[in-house]
Protein backbone atom coordinates (compact mmCIF):
# COMPACT_ATOMS: atom_id res chain seq x y z
CA UNK A 1 0.00 0.00 0.00
CA UNK A 2 1.78 3.48 -1.42
CA UNK A 3 0.95 6.26 1.30
CA UNK A 4 1.83 9.53 -0.40
CA UNK A 5 1.36 11.31 2.35
CA UNK A 6 -0.24 10.80 5.99
CA UNK A 7 -0.28 11.68 9.69
CA UNK A 8 1.47 9.87 11.96
CA UNK A 9 -0.07 9.08 15.66
CA UNK A 10 0.60 8.12 19.20
CA UNK A 11 -2.54 6.04 20.95
CA UNK A 12 -2.74 7.47 24.47
CA UNK A 13 -5.67 7.64 27.57
CA UNK A 14 -5.55 9.56 31.02
CA UNK A 15 -7.80 7.65 33.07
CA UNK A 16 -9.85 6.07 30.24
CA UNK A 17 -10.06 9.78 28.03
CA UNK A 18 -8.70 8.64 24.83
CA UNK A 19 -6.27 11.83 24.22
CA UNK A 20 -4.21 10.84 20.54
CA UNK A 21 -0.96 12.66 19.63
CA UNK A 22 0.20 13.53 16.37
CA UNK A 23 3.83 13.50 16.10
CA UNK A 24 4.64 14.01 12.40
CA UNK A 25 2.61 14.90 8.95
CA UNK A 26 0.73 17.77 9.88
CA UNK A 27 0.53 21.14 8.21
CA UNK A 28 2.32 24.10 8.94
CA UNK A 29 -0.50 25.99 11.23
CA UNK A 30 0.23 29.63 10.59
CA UNK A 31 0.32 32.21 13.80
CA UNK A 32 3.09 33.49 16.12
CA UNK A 33 1.98 32.60 18.87
CA UNK A 34 0.25 29.04 19.76
CA UNK A 35 -3.05 31.00 20.70
CA UNK A 36 -3.06 32.72 17.13
CA UNK A 37 -2.84 28.99 15.59
CA UNK A 38 -5.74 27.62 17.67
CA UNK A 39 -7.60 30.91 16.45
CA UNK A 40 -5.91 30.26 12.56
CA UNK A 41 -7.92 26.55 13.33
CA UNK A 42 -11.13 27.91 14.74
CA UNK A 43 -11.69 30.92 12.32
CA UNK A 44 -9.81 30.39 9.02
CA UNK A 45 -9.16 26.12 8.35
CA UNK A 46 -10.30 23.51 10.23
CA UNK A 47 -9.81 20.55 7.61
CA UNK A 48 -7.04 19.13 9.61
CA UNK A 49 -9.12 19.15 12.81
CA UNK A 50 -12.05 17.79 11.01
CA UNK A 51 -9.95 15.43 9.27
CA UNK A 52 -8.71 13.79 12.56
CA UNK A 53 -11.60 14.15 14.53
CA UNK A 54 -14.86 12.85 12.99
CA UNK A 55 -15.42 9.20 11.42
CA UNK A 56 -14.59 7.42 9.63
CA UNK A 57 -10.96 7.93 10.99
CA UNK A 58 -12.33 9.27 14.69
CA UNK A 59 -15.34 8.37 17.34
CA UNK A 60 -16.92 10.60 19.39
CA UNK A 61 -15.23 9.93 23.18
CA UNK A 62 -11.99 11.21 22.29
CA UNK A 63 -9.66 14.02 21.43
CA UNK A 64 -6.42 14.35 19.10
CA UNK A 65 -3.68 16.68 20.36
CA UNK A 66 -1.59 18.96 17.64
CA UNK A 67 2.30 18.28 18.85
CA UNK A 68 3.86 21.23 17.23
CA UNK A 69 7.41 23.22 18.32
CA UNK A 70 6.69 26.18 20.80
CA UNK A 71 6.47 29.35 19.68
CA UNK A 72 8.02 30.76 23.01
CA UNK A 73 11.74 30.10 23.98
CA UNK A 74 10.97 28.91 27.42
CA UNK A 75 9.14 25.65 26.62
CA UNK A 76 10.33 21.96 24.83
CA UNK A 77 7.25 21.54 22.95
CA UNK A 78 3.92 23.07 22.34
CA UNK A 79 0.01 21.68 21.65
CA UNK A 80 -3.04 22.40 20.73
CA UNK A 81 -6.22 20.31 21.47
CA UNK A 82 -8.28 19.30 18.97
CA UNK A 83 -12.54 18.34 19.11
CA UNK A 84 -15.32 17.06 17.50
CA UNK A 85 -16.66 21.12 17.66
CA UNK A 86 -13.38 23.46 17.31
CA UNK A 87 -9.89 23.69 18.87
CA UNK A 88 -9.48 24.20 22.55
CA UNK A 89 -6.61 25.97 24.46
CA UNK A 90 -5.85 23.97 27.33
CA UNK A 91 -6.98 20.37 28.70
CA UNK A 92 -5.33 19.09 31.45
CA UNK A 93 -6.07 15.23 30.48
CA UNK A 94 -4.91 15.73 27.18
CA UNK A 95 -1.46 17.80 28.46
CA UNK A 96 -1.06 14.59 30.70
CA UNK A 97 -1.12 12.57 27.26
CA UNK A 98 0.87 14.95 25.99
CA UNK A 99 4.21 14.98 28.42
CA UNK A 100 3.50 11.15 27.97
CA UNK A 101 3.74 10.69 24.39
CA UNK A 102 6.80 13.38 24.71
CA UNK A 103 8.36 11.16 27.33
CA UNK A 104 7.92 7.25 26.29
CA UNK A 105 9.00 8.55 22.50
CA UNK A 106 11.81 9.98 23.44
CA UNK A 107 11.13 13.48 21.56
CA UNK A 108 11.99 14.86 24.93
CA UNK A 109 14.55 13.04 26.88
CA UNK A 110 13.67 11.59 29.88
CA UNK A 111 14.74 11.73 33.14
CA UNK A 112 14.46 9.49 36.03
CA UNK A 113 13.09 10.17 38.53
CA UNK A 114 11.44 13.36 37.60
CA UNK A 115 11.83 15.16 34.37
CA UNK A 116 10.47 18.74 33.72
CA UNK A 117 8.85 19.40 30.69
CA UNK A 118 7.58 22.81 29.90
CA UNK A 119 4.29 22.93 27.56
CA UNK A 120 3.55 26.37 25.81
CA UNK A 121 -0.29 26.61 25.24
CA UNK A 122 -2.84 28.82 23.64
CA UNK A 123 -4.16 29.21 27.70
CA UNK A 124 -0.24 30.22 28.92
CA UNK A 125 2.46 27.76 29.49
CA UNK A 126 2.22 24.93 31.54
CA UNK A 127 5.07 23.45 33.45
CA UNK A 128 4.62 19.83 33.84
CA UNK A 129 6.56 17.06 36.54
CA UNK A 130 6.50 13.68 35.29
CA UNK A 131 7.58 10.82 37.86
CA UNK A 132 9.51 8.65 35.83
CA UNK A 133 10.76 4.81 35.98
CA UNK A 134 12.35 2.19 33.68
CA UNK A 135 11.53 4.79 30.66
CA UNK A 136 7.88 4.95 31.65
CA UNK A 137 6.03 7.76 32.83
CA UNK A 138 4.04 6.77 35.87
CA UNK A 139 2.38 9.93 36.39
CA UNK A 140 2.22 13.77 35.43
CA UNK A 141 1.69 16.91 37.92
CA UNK A 142 0.22 20.15 35.74
CA UNK A 143 1.17 23.47 37.34
CA UNK A 144 -1.93 24.85 35.59
CA UNK A 145 -2.52 28.47 34.72
CA UNK A 146 -4.06 30.84 37.23
CA UNK A 147 -7.58 29.64 38.10
CA UNK A 148 -10.00 31.67 39.22
CA UNK A 149 -13.78 32.02 39.58
CA UNK A 150 -15.47 34.76 37.63
CA UNK A 151 -19.35 34.32 39.21
CA UNK A 152 -20.41 32.09 41.95
CA UNK A 153 -24.33 30.83 42.43
CA UNK A 154 -25.11 32.38 39.51
CA UNK A 155 -28.78 31.92 38.29
CA UNK A 156 -29.47 30.23 34.86
CA UNK A 157 -32.95 30.03 33.68
CA UNK A 158 -33.98 26.09 32.15
CA UNK A 159 -37.05 25.36 30.77
CA UNK A 160 -36.64 21.86 32.39
CA UNK A 161 -35.15 22.35 35.87
CA UNK A 162 -36.79 25.69 36.16
CA UNK A 163 -34.10 28.25 38.25
CA UNK A 164 -30.53 26.82 38.52
CA UNK A 165 -27.51 28.11 39.84
CA UNK A 166 -24.11 27.84 38.24
CA UNK A 167 -20.25 28.33 39.29
CA UNK A 168 -18.69 30.06 36.18
CA UNK A 169 -14.75 29.74 36.50
CA UNK A 170 -11.84 29.38 34.42
CA UNK A 171 -9.26 26.95 34.71
CA UNK A 172 -7.52 26.54 31.29
CA UNK A 173 -11.20 27.11 29.42
CA UNK A 174 -14.06 28.50 30.81
CA UNK A 175 -16.37 25.99 32.82
CA UNK A 176 -20.03 26.23 34.10
CA UNK A 177 -19.80 23.75 37.42
CA UNK A 178 -23.33 22.58 38.73
CA UNK A 179 -24.12 20.50 41.22
CA UNK A 180 -26.13 17.58 39.49
CA UNK A 181 -28.85 17.42 42.04
CA UNK A 182 -30.06 20.48 40.26
CA UNK A 183 -30.86 18.14 37.10
CA UNK A 184 -32.26 14.92 39.29
CA UNK A 185 -29.08 12.67 38.59
CA UNK A 186 -26.23 10.91 40.25
CA UNK A 187 -22.86 10.39 38.30
CA UNK A 188 -22.60 7.26 37.24
CA UNK A 189 -22.05 5.50 34.23
CA UNK A 190 -25.66 4.58 33.91
CA UNK A 191 -26.68 8.23 33.73
CA UNK A 192 -23.74 9.88 31.34
CA UNK A 193 -26.21 9.54 28.00
CA UNK A 194 -28.74 11.54 30.23
CA UNK A 195 -25.98 14.04 32.22
CA UNK A 196 -24.52 14.34 28.41
CA UNK A 197 -27.68 15.76 26.92
CA UNK A 198 -28.69 17.88 30.16
CA UNK A 199 -24.78 19.52 29.91
CA UNK A 200 -25.46 20.40 26.42
CA UNK A 201 -28.96 21.54 27.08
CA UNK A 202 -27.18 24.12 29.97
CA UNK A 203 -24.93 25.22 27.67
CA UNK A 204 -26.69 26.11 25.01
CA UNK A 205 -28.84 28.05 27.55
CA UNK A 206 -25.86 29.90 28.78
CA UNK A 207 -24.84 31.84 25.85
CA UNK A 208 -27.78 34.08 26.13
CA UNK A 209 -27.33 34.44 30.38
CA UNK A 210 -23.58 34.45 30.53
CA UNK A 211 -20.73 36.23 29.51
CA UNK A 212 -16.99 35.67 30.25
CA UNK A 213 -14.20 36.89 28.96
CA UNK A 214 -10.68 36.20 29.89
CA UNK A 215 -9.05 39.98 30.96
CA UNK A 216 -5.56 38.84 29.56
CA UNK A 217 -7.02 36.80 26.63
CA UNK A 218 -9.97 38.35 25.37
CA UNK A 219 -10.96 35.49 22.56
CA UNK A 220 -11.12 33.36 25.34
CA UNK A 221 -14.61 34.60 25.49
CA UNK A 222 -17.16 31.59 26.20
CA UNK A 223 -18.36 28.90 28.30
CA UNK A 224 -16.50 25.88 26.55
CA UNK A 225 -17.86 23.06 29.02
CA UNK A 226 -20.49 21.96 31.86
CA UNK A 227 -19.01 20.12 34.80
CA UNK A 228 -21.39 18.36 37.36
CA UNK A 229 -20.14 17.68 40.30
CA UNK A 230 -21.18 15.48 43.28
CA UNK A 231 -19.37 15.83 46.90
CA UNK A 232 -18.29 12.47 48.47
CA UNK A 233 -18.19 11.42 52.21
CA UNK A 234 -14.54 11.21 52.18
CA UNK A 235 -14.28 14.93 50.64
CA UNK A 236 -13.68 13.97 47.29
CA UNK A 237 -15.85 15.40 44.06
CA UNK A 238 -17.27 12.95 41.70
CA UNK A 239 -16.86 14.72 38.21
CA UNK A 240 -18.50 14.74 34.73
CA UNK A 241 -17.46 16.80 32.30
CA UNK A 242 -20.06 17.15 29.29
CA UNK A 243 -18.64 17.88 25.88
CA UNK A 244 -19.86 18.47 22.68
CA UNK A 245 -21.51 17.15 20.75
CA UNK A 246 -22.94 15.39 23.44
CA UNK A 247 -20.56 12.84 25.70
CA UNK A 248 -19.09 12.68 29.03
CA UNK A 249 -15.79 13.19 29.84
CA UNK A 250 -14.21 9.87 30.92
CA UNK A 251 -11.34 11.44 32.83
CA UNK A 252 -11.76 13.41 36.20
CA UNK A 253 -11.12 16.47 33.94
CA UNK A 254 -7.63 18.38 34.98
CA UNK A 255 -9.04 21.94 33.90
CA UNK A 256 -12.40 21.57 35.16
CA UNK A 257 -10.94 20.17 38.25
CA UNK A 258 -8.76 23.26 38.27
CA UNK A 259 -12.08 25.30 37.74
CA UNK A 260 -13.55 23.60 40.66
CA UNK A 261 -10.09 24.69 43.01
CA UNK A 262 -10.78 28.30 42.05
CA UNK A 263 -14.36 27.88 42.89
CA UNK A 264 -13.52 26.50 46.38
CA UNK A 265 -10.33 29.15 46.35
CA UNK A 266 -13.13 31.72 45.84
CA UNK A 267 -15.88 30.70 48.75
CA UNK A 268 -12.67 30.30 50.98
CA UNK A 269 -12.80 26.42 51.56
CA UNK A 270 -9.30 25.78 49.85
CA UNK A 271 -6.03 27.25 50.68
CA UNK A 272 -2.70 27.36 50.17
CA UNK A 273 -0.91 23.50 50.31
CA UNK A 274 -4.48 22.18 50.43
CA UNK A 275 -5.60 19.34 47.81
CA UNK A 276 -9.00 17.79 46.27
CA UNK A 277 -9.24 14.21 44.73
CA UNK A 278 -11.96 14.10 41.72
CA UNK A 279 -13.08 10.54 40.92
CA UNK A 280 -14.36 10.65 37.32
CA UNK A 281 -17.64 9.17 36.22
CA UNK A 282 -15.70 5.43 35.89
CA UNK A 283 -13.88 6.22 38.65
CA UNK A 284 -10.51 7.26 37.34
CA UNK A 285 -8.93 10.04 39.55
CA UNK A 286 -6.74 13.24 39.83
CA UNK A 287 -5.45 15.10 42.79
CA UNK A 288 -5.90 18.65 42.38
CA UNK A 289 -3.32 20.90 44.83
CA UNK A 290 -3.43 25.07 45.63
CA UNK A 291 0.25 25.55 45.26
CA UNK A 292 0.10 29.60 45.30
CA UNK A 293 -2.43 32.37 44.92
CA UNK A 294 -2.19 34.74 42.37
CA UNK A 295 -4.61 37.46 40.11
CA UNK A 296 -5.75 37.44 37.10
CA UNK A 297 -7.06 41.55 35.75
CA UNK A 298 -9.73 41.72 39.07
CA UNK A 299 -9.94 38.44 39.94
CA UNK A 300 -8.11 36.68 42.86
CA UNK A 301 -7.03 33.64 41.83
CA UNK A 302 -5.31 30.15 42.42
CA UNK A 303 -2.35 28.57 40.74
CA UNK A 304 -3.67 24.53 40.48
CA UNK A 305 -1.42 21.53 40.09
CA UNK A 306 -3.29 19.12 38.75
CA UNK A 307 -1.55 14.82 38.91
CA UNK A 308 -2.82 12.31 37.18
CA UNK A 309 -1.34 9.34 35.00
CA UNK A 310 -1.45 8.34 31.09
CA UNK A 311 -1.02 5.36 29.47
CA UNK A 312 0.21 4.87 25.37
CA UNK A 313 -1.74 1.93 24.16
CA UNK A 314 -0.61 2.13 20.86
CA UNK A 315 0.30 4.16 17.26
CA UNK A 316 -1.59 4.51 14.34
CA UNK A 317 -1.21 6.09 10.67
CA UNK A 318 -3.66 7.74 8.85
CA UNK A 319 -3.25 7.81 5.20
CA UNK A 320 -4.34 11.18 3.71
CA UNK A 321 -5.80 10.52 -0.31
CA UNK A 322 -6.29 12.83 -2.54
CA UNK A 323 -9.23 10.50 -3.84
CA UNK A 324 -11.31 9.89 0.01
CA UNK A 325 -14.69 10.49 -0.30
CA UNK A 326 -14.86 12.22 3.61
CA UNK A 327 -11.95 14.51 3.94
CA UNK A 328 -13.87 16.34 5.97
CA UNK A 329 -15.26 13.54 7.84
CA UNK A 330 -19.43 13.04 9.16
CA UNK A 331 -21.34 12.24 11.95
CA UNK A 332 -24.14 10.57 12.22
CA UNK A 333 -26.38 10.33 15.68
CA UNK A 334 -26.76 7.28 16.28
CA UNK A 335 -22.93 7.77 17.64
CA UNK A 336 -22.72 11.02 18.27
CA UNK A 337 -25.85 12.29 19.96
CA UNK A 338 -28.62 15.02 18.67
CA UNK A 339 -26.27 17.72 18.47
CA UNK A 340 -24.49 16.89 15.34
CA UNK A 341 -26.70 19.72 13.91
CA UNK A 342 -24.24 22.15 15.78
CA UNK A 343 -21.21 20.76 14.07
CA UNK A 344 -21.61 20.16 10.45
Amino acid sequence: MKFEQSLELLLVHAQGEIGKVIVAGAPEIPGATILEKMNHINEVDDSLRRFVTFEPRAHVAMTVNLLLPPCRPDADAAFIVLQPDRAHPMSGSNCICVVTALLESGRVQMVEPETTVRLDTAAGLIIARARCENGRCLSVSLDNVPAFAVQLAAPIATPKWGMIKADIAFGGVFYALVDVGQVGLSIGPEHARELAEAGIEIRALLKDQISVAHPEMPSLNEVAYVMFREPEADGTIRTCTTLKPGRVDRSPCGTGSSANLAVLHALGQVKVGDMRMSRSTIGGTFTAEAIGETSVGPYKAVLPRITGQAWIYGRETLRISPDDPFPQGFALSDTWGPQIGDLL
